[in-house]
């Protein structure tokens, strides 16, 4: 069983160390992730090269929001956005690098 002063000892330890003690995800930090996420992906779509494994994880980050779990709906936000700019480096990188395959 924990107790009281652990608890404070392992804060105290954490602040001293710089690392901030996990707090839960609010609304506003699921739309700032979301946000972000959408930008990435509507930069992918102007490329012409939208992920539909991005559009799935936004779906379910949304549905997460809808329910009150803005843990999970935070974390597949960001996954969201890592996959919408993985999409937009296969687009940018892949616009020239065919020719280097090319048969000559």
């Amino acid at each position: 069983m924990r107790n009281l002063t652990s608890d404070v000892m392992l804060i105290a330890t954490l602040l001293i160390s710089g690392v901030p003690p996990a707090l839960a995800a609010s609304e506003a930090d699921f739309k700032a992730a979301y946000a972000a996420a959408e930008a990435a992906n509507k930069e992918a779509a102007g490329l012409r090269n939208q992920w539909t494994t991005t559009a799935a994880t936004l779906a379910a980050a949304k549905k997460s929001a809808d329910s009150g779990d803005f843990d999970q709906a935070v974390a597949q936000s960001r996954e969201a956005e890592a996959l919408a700019k993985a999409s937009v480096f296969q687009a940018t990188s892949e616009k020239e690098r065919w020719k280097d395959l090319e048969i000559r």
